[in-house]
């Protein structure tokens, strides 16, 4: 009793000359030591308002362009393709991603705690798994949508029907489904002790991804791995066959017409072909960089931590997570805005003086007529470039070597508007 009553005594004192210090420290005092526990409040405070901010416009991004292509796919009777429909499954997965999970997350981070309940912990996890699983497995069937169009175009309406599509995004989501709800509800995502956050003498629970070395490696397989291995592969045989063919053609159309080699290789060098590989090499690598750089780190650091708990740093694994989450926002603008006819839709919906979704999908072809022309589809291109090409095929020219080489140009119209309807 008497030594608590004499530790007592001497913490009376110590606040005593500490409060005497700071009001009134004396010339040969320095007070920034004392002061400095505020300093450091105040920057973790402005740390996390900008962090915060950054994120609500991340959030606020992916909503707003996710909800845009899925608007232009309504209202543009010319979007209504069944390549389109794999487009909007993906759009549907990132504004799900964005919606239920990021919201959740940037509470979850800032506030350092789960706030929400134990119960919604789980949810909140089983749809991050799930949107972020669809999110993948759609990017993967749009990738094996562009190769079946591309590698045979002629087989592809018969092969790829809306049934077809319906079936597989059906399949996409169901997977989706089954490796995210069915563990997590059971309780095989994660170990017998759950993570609780300790603060002096108070207890804050915790939602994080803290998965069992199994569940890790089965769910990185099938949510990224496995469609990792397949995109890579496709697009790379898609640039290589879109390589072979734009040789063949610029070898079939070779103009004969006796010009000079310096001539010949200005013309090469600004060729249409030209374009249209290097566009598709731009194109190629904008989407593999772009998913590999955003999901890649998070994977690997994912099963890492599944086997080694204290290898990994709390800190750096939000900051993986987050730019895995990112790639929701970077999918509106990889797989439309490379689109002439999503960049017309957008423009239309963002200049439009009325609610695109009261025109019931006529949106597009009212504004069309307004101004006195018909809507024009990627079927309607192609037709009225073979039909030019025909007219042109019959007018008389003055030798043969002009008659080929206006049919070269009409051709090189030809792949080209092929080329974009297909990217």
């Amino acid at each position: 009793m008497k030594q608590v009553l004499e530790l007592q005594e001497i913490d009376d004192k110590r606040s005593y000359w500490r409060s005497k210090l700071l009001s009134d420290p004396g010339p040969e005092y320095n007070t920034s030591l004392l002061e400095e526990p505020e300093d450091l409040d105040s920057l973790t405070t402005l740390s996390l308002v900008s962090i915060g901010i950054f994120l609500c416009l991340l959030i606020f991004l992916s909503i707003a362009g996710n909800i845009l292509v899925c608007v232009a796919i309504y209202t543009d009777r010319g979007l209504r393709r069944i390549g389109s429909l794999f487009l909007a499954s993906l759009a549907i997965a990132d504004l799900f991603v964005a919606a239920l999970v990021m919201t959740f997350a940037v509470v979850n981070d800032l506030a350092g705690y789960w706030m929400f309940g134990p119960q919604f912990c789980d949810t909140w996890i089983a749809f991050d798994v799930m949107c972020s699983t669809a999110s993948i497995l759609n990017l993967c069937a749009i990738s094996l949508d562009r190769y079946i169009h591309i590698k045979d175009p002629l087989r592809y309406s018969r092969w790829v029907t809306r049934r077809v599509a319906l079936v597989s995004i059906a399949c996409v989501w169901l997977l989706a489904a089954l490796i995210s709800f069915v563990p997590i509800s059971l309780g095989l995502h994660r170990p017998q002790e759950p993570l609780v956050l300790h603060s002096g003498e108070t207890a804050y629970p915790t939602c994080a991804l803290d998965l069992t070395p199994t569940y890790a490696v089965v769910s990185s397989c099938i949510s990224f791995y496995v469609p990792c291995v397949v995109m890579v592969g496709i697009y790379c045989r898609l640039y290589c066959y879109a390589q072979k063919h734009v040789q063949s053609i610029r070898a079939v159309t070779r103009p004969l017409t006796s010009q000079s080699l310096a001539t010949t290789a200005s013309v090469h060098a600004s060729s249409p072909y030209h374009v249209s590989d290097h566009k598709a090499a731009i194109t190629v690598g904008v989407i593999m960089g772009t998913f590999l750089l955003c999901w890649v780190p998070f994977f690997c650091v994912n099963i890492i931590a599944a086997f080694c708990k204290t290898c990994i740093p709390d800190m750096a694994f939000k900051v993986l997570t987050w730019l895995g989450y990112s790639n929701s926002a970077f999918n509106p603008i990889i797989y439309s805005i490379f689109n002439t006819e999503f960049r017309e839709a957008f423009r239309r919906i963002l200049t439009a003086h009325y609610p695109p979704c009261c025109c019931g999908g006529y949106s597009s072809v009212s504004l069309a007529l307004r101004e006195g022309r018909k809507p024009q589809d990627c079927a309607t291109l192609k037709a009225n470039a073979r039909q030019q090409n025909g007219r042109s095929s019959v007018t008389p020219r003055s030798s043969i070597g002009s008659l080929r080489q206006t049919r070269v140009n009409s051709m090189d119209k030809v792949v080209l508007e092929e080329e974009t309807c297909a990217i």
